[in-house]
Parts: C-alpha cells; sequence; structure tokens
C-alpha cells in the first residue's frame, strides 16, 4: 500500500483501480452462474438478460461500493472481514427475503430490509427469471440499488485518504 499512495495517482484513481477488477470478476460469475441456470438446470430466463445485466451492475457496485467504506474504516484486514461478514453475509441471507418471505416479518424487520442491497436485487431477480420483465417491480428495486451504491460510494469516497494513518 506504501508504494502505491507515493505515486501521482489520485484517490479516484486508486478507487477504480480498486473496484474495476472486482466489478469484471462479479460480472464474469454472474454470467457464468446465469448460463449455468439456464443451460445445465433448465432454468427459464423469461425476462430480459441485458436487463438482467443492468441489475447485476448495479447491485455488484452496491455491493463492492459496501465493502470499500467497510475496507476504509477497518484498521486491519481481520476487522474488515468480521464486519464484512456482520454487515454483509448474515443481513443478506436473512433479511433479503430469499429464504424468508418478507411480508411475514415483523414491521420493525421489515425496515431494516430496506437498508439491505440482496433485498432489492432478490426482487429483481425473482421478476425476471419467474415473470418476466415487470416495471412495476423492477423499478423500485433498481432504483433502491442505484440509491444504495451511490450512498455507499459516496462514503468510502470521502472516507478514503491517501495517507497510512
Amino acid at each position: 500500500m506504501e508504494a502505491l499512495l507515493v505515486t501521482p495517482a489520485g484517490i479516484y484513481e486508486i478507487i477504480v483501480s480498486k473496484l474495476l477488477p472486482y466489478f469484471v470478476l462479479g460480472m464474469g460469475g454472474m454470467l457464468l452462474s446465469v448460463s449455468m441456470a439456464v443451460w445445465l438446470f433448465g432454468v427459464p430466463l423469461r425476462g430480459s438478460l441485458w436487463l438482467l445485466l443492468a441489475a447485476s451492475s448495479a447491485f455488484l457496485l452496491c455491493a463492492l461500493g459496501m465493502g470499500l467504506l467497510i475496507s476504509t474504516v477497518s484498521k486491519n484486514q481481520f476487522v474488515a472481514g468480521e464486519i464484512a461478514i456482520l454487515v454483509t453475509f448474515l443481513p443478506a441471507f436473512i433479511l433479503s427475503g430469499f429464504v424468508f418471505d418478507i411480508r411475514s416479518m415483523p414491521a420493525a424487520v421489515q425496515l431494516i430490509t430496506h437498508i439491505v442491497a440482496a433485498r432489492y436485487f432478490v426482487g429483481i431477480l425473482q421478476s425476471i427469471f419467474l415473470a418476466g420483465n415487470v416495471w412495476s417491480i423492477i423499478l423500485p428495486n433498481l432504483l433502491g440499488l442505484i440509491l444504495l451504491g451511490t450512498i455507499f460510494l459516496a462514503l468510502a469516497r470521502r472516507s478514503a485518504r491517501k495517507s497510512l494513518e
């Protein structure tokens, strides 16, 4: 990290260089998963592949923004890993609506699900795979992803600094 900090690269270049490889890997993993679901397991894709790519991009930028925010506020890698598990994996698994229906949760928990990015992405995936392009479901969820992604990336940029403090 010290070698990177003494380069003339600005903070925006450093952030983009940290996000771009993971974005490409994430989109490659998504394409592989969708390909296997459709061709290997016979899951029908009733909606637009382009819409799925756009929604996946929004979700991935949101997730990467959250990861970047966690890494900029954490003092070391171990703490960042623990925070990431507690803040991302567990809430995404339980509060996304993938395993447990959000409508059957208590009202307070339903409110908390609005800050979990996976909630919006699961809604989009269910719509695109099971029903097609249902815009009344896709647009609010896509806007939620874009809003959360913007917030996380802005907070990560605000907390990122070019020093070893």
